[in-house]
Order: structure tokens, then sequence, then C-alpha cells
């Protein structure tokens, strides 16, 4: 157990090799009841999501759910969230841990007439359930219900939210309830045979997808474009917090990327702040997240690297305490788990 934004999270429960293969091959479950969950309303609620959010709200339909930032001014990421659409004029956000309450005060202090803003994250809780085998554990343990699709989002009974997402780049679903039960469902899920998993398996499970871990690979000095993660700016939809930023750097490009890089050798895993040079020993930057890939067996990474440097076969060397690793910026991401299911 570690401390984690105000919480105590199980680092493993058995070894993270054996957490993390569960969950590429059957199924593992992780407690995420540290998240925060935000519930926006009111008939400006649409607009003014669209103003506070850099991806285009007024594209999903209703139970659907999109990937997102919440930027400042100057267009660096204050925090990256899955945002539903339960109605018309209702709105369901997923924010991380430690940024519950500067989420929650920059989004009031840009509060807009016609929209209310509740954070109810204290009492919610909530597992991620991810696998191959998620749904038939969602069979058995919610046998009358059916899974929303990729994306989507659906209520069990009475104060059940289940979302078709995660954070690992394999079939799976993240549910929330009352913070109440939220032990007992974790339960039925271990007893319906599904492992339980701790943090280290969840960073080496989203690290090898290339999904980014706020306050490591995204923080409010890097752009959602510096990250490679353009894909989820709109800048047709109109004016957002930090928009020009993001426009000008669409049209001339980043002077630095986030690139993924891998080792063409075996040797010590990497970790984030290590320094990142070039093959003649300039130093480029340092990792902002780093580990030993159980499903490739060898070290991975993310850096921001100079433009040039960050180009897809640039050979560079990791500096593991004094001594050098030859690696080389690869295409994201690391891992396809559809080449493994093929």
């Amino acid at each position: 157990m570690v401390p984690f934004a105000g919480w105590n999270m199980p680092v493993m429960y058995s070894s993270i090799m054996d957490e993390h293969s569960a969950v590429r091959t059957t199924a593992g479950i992780f407690d995420i009841s540290h998240m925060g969950q935000f519930f926006v309303s009111g008939g400006a609620a649409l607009e003014w999501l669209n103003r506070m959010l850099a991806n285009n709200v007024a594209k999903l339909a209703d139970r659907q759910g999109q990937y997102s930032f919440l930027l400042n001014e100057k267009g660096g990421v204050i925090d990256d969230l899955i945002i539903y659409r339960l109605g018309d004029e209702e709105f369901f956000l997923v924010v991380n841990a430690s940024k519950i309450d500067e989420d929650r005060e920059w989004l009031a202090s840009h509060a807009a007439e016609g929209t209310t803003l509740l954070d109810d994250s204290d009492n919610w809780a909530g597992v991620a359930v991810q696998g191959p085998e998620s749904a038939a554990a969602f069979a058995k343990v919610f046998p009358d219900a059916e899974l929303p699709e990729r994306n989507g989002i659906s209520q069990i009974g009475l104060g059940v939210i289940v979302c078709r997402t995660g954070y690992t780049g394999e079939d799976g679903f993240e549910l929330f309830c009352s913070a109440a039960e939220g032990a007992s469902v974790f339960r039925k899920f271990v007893d319906a045979g599904v492992k339980p998993c701790g943090l280290g398996a969840r960073d080496t499970l989203r690290l090898e997808m290339c999904y980014p871990l706020n306050g490591n690979d995204l923080a409010p000095d890097r752009t959602p474009v510096e990250a490679g993660l353009g894909f989820f700016v709109d800048l047709e939809k109109g004016d957002f917090t930090g928009r020009e930023v993001l426009a000008r750097q669409k049209e001339s490009g980043p002077d630095q990327r986030l690139a993924a890089i891998e080792y063409l050798e075996k040797g010590a895993p990497p970790r984030a702040h290590y320094a990142v040079h070039s093959a003649d020993g300039e130093l480029l930057g340092e990792l902002s997240s780093g580990v030993l890939s159980p499903s490739l067996g060898k070290g991975i990474g993310l850096a921001y690297l100079p433009r040039e440097s960050a180009k897809v076969g640039t050979e560079l060397q990791i500096d593991v305490r004094g001594r050098k690793f030859p690696a080389v910026v690869v295409k994201k991401p690391f891992y396809k788990p559809s080449a493994k299911k093929s």
C-alpha cells in the first residue's frame, strides 16, 4: 500500500507481472474509488462545457462519452478526463483523483448562469474491470443487465453507473456505485473469477498503450498537441480556453513532442526523470514515464523531445544511474491488443 492523491492504494495484490497478464489474457479489477465524479446540468451546460473543454461536447449523443481536456489559458493541461452525456442538459465527468479540488475550483471560477456543477466524489465508489473476459464477468455479477457499447454509459437500477471505457487498451468497463456498496461490488467480481490488480499493473498496462498519466506525461505547461493528443482537440467548434495556443501549434507544429521510446536491448528498467540523450551524447530531455513492459519484455518510456529528435526511428540513449542504454523512438502504441487476439 502506498499514499496516492490522499488515498491509501495497493501497488499490487500478488505481483505486477501476474496482474498485468490477467488483464491481457482474462480479466482484472482495479479499485478506482479515488477518481472524482462531477455532475453538470442546466440549459446552458452544453455551451459552457464546450468553452471549458477541448473536445466537442456537442458531438455526444445521449449515453455517449468522450475523452477530453480541461485546459488553462496557455493551452496547458489542468486535467484529462472523460465526459458522458446523460441527457439533453445533464453530463457526468470522471476526473483524476489528484485534480478533484483544482478542477472543481477552476470550473466554479468560470461558472456560467444556467449551469449547475456538483462535485459528488465523496459519495461514489468505483471499480474498473478490464480484459478479454470482462464482459463475461459482468454477466455473472449482473445477469439481468447489459453492458453499453464502447464509450457508452448506462444505469443499472438505482445508483449504479456503468461506462464502457478503460485505461488498459483491453475491452472492459468502469462501474460506479454508492460508496457504501463499493467493497461488496469489488468482492462480487473477485468471486466471479476476476483478479484484483493494483497501481503497478495499471501503470504498465496504460504505458504499453501510450495512455498519458496526468502529472507525468500531462502538465500545466504541456499542451495536448505537444502530447500527440490533438485528435481530442476540436478547433472548429468555436472558442474555448486555450484554443489560440493550440491553433498556432497545430498550424506550425510544436517545438517538442511526446515520443515513445523503446530499449534496443535488455537493460535496467527505465523510470520517470531518467535523462534521454541523442546517440552522440547530447542531452535532449528526460523520461516522463518509464517501465519494463511485461508484454514486450523490454524497457519502454515516454519523453518530450525536440521535434526532430521525436521522429520514429531516431536512436537515443537512456541514462540509468550513469549507465547508458541504447533506445529508439517507435510508433505509438508500444503494444497492440488486436494483434494478440487475431
